[in-house]
This record gives C-alpha cells, structure tokens and sequence, in this order.
C-alpha cells in the first residue's frame, strides 16, 4: 500500500497497549531484579516513543491491526462456515467398500503365524 496522509492514526490504541506493556515491564523489572536505577525506566519511555512511531508510519501505510472483538466474531463464524461448505461440497456419504485380499477385512482378521 502507498503512503495516505489522510488516514488516521490510533494514538490512543497505540499509548494504550504501550502503557500496558511498559508498566507490566516496569513491575517485573522492579520486583524480580535488584536493577534500581532510573535509567532503566527512562529507556522504557523511550522505547515507547519508538513504538509509537513505528506505529504511526504503518497506520499511514495502512496497516491496521484487528481488535479482539473482530478476532472473536470471526472465530465464532468459522465453524458456521465450514458446516455449511461441508454439506455443500458432499451431499451424501460414500459407502466403504468391501475388504480385499490385500486389506485382510480389517484388523480383526489377520492371517495366522505360520510355524516353523
């Protein structure tokens, strides 16, 4: 897709999932490490300036993720989907055909062991 200026950019979905991310980051980097210095936590700041401007340049390529509800309704619409293409695609059920010499009539009548 080409460059649109004209398309919108979700910064509040963006800051969003960066806040979300950052702060589950700062948590575990507080508690689970012995890393108290506050330079850490000004390179999560930064690395949300990054994530938002990546963010933004493929909103205006056009890049938009799906939401959970949108994830969630397609998820529900696939198995009516498959249903409906199944009985579609096969009407009737073919019958299995008749046990062979080389098939044996299935595995409850294999040939006995020959004794030397």
């Amino acid at each position: 897709m080409k460059w649109d200026s004209s398309r919108t950019v979700p910064w509040k979905r963006l800051s969003i999932e960066w806040l979300i991310v950052a702060v589950i980051v700062a948590i575990v980097s507080f508690s689970a490490t012995d890393n108290r210095s506050p330079t850490s936590y000004v390179s999560l700041l930064l690395g949300g300036v990054v994530y938002l401007a990546v963010g933004a340049v493929m909103a205006k390529f056009g890049y938009q993720r799906k939401s959970l509800k949108q994830m969630r309704a397609e998820v529900a619409a696939a198995p009516r989907r498959a249903t409906q293409e199944k009985s579609a695609a096969s009407p009737t059920v073919r019958p299995r055909p008749a046990p062979t010499k080389r098939t044996s009539g299935g595995p409850g009548h294999r040939p006995a062991k020959r004794r030397r």
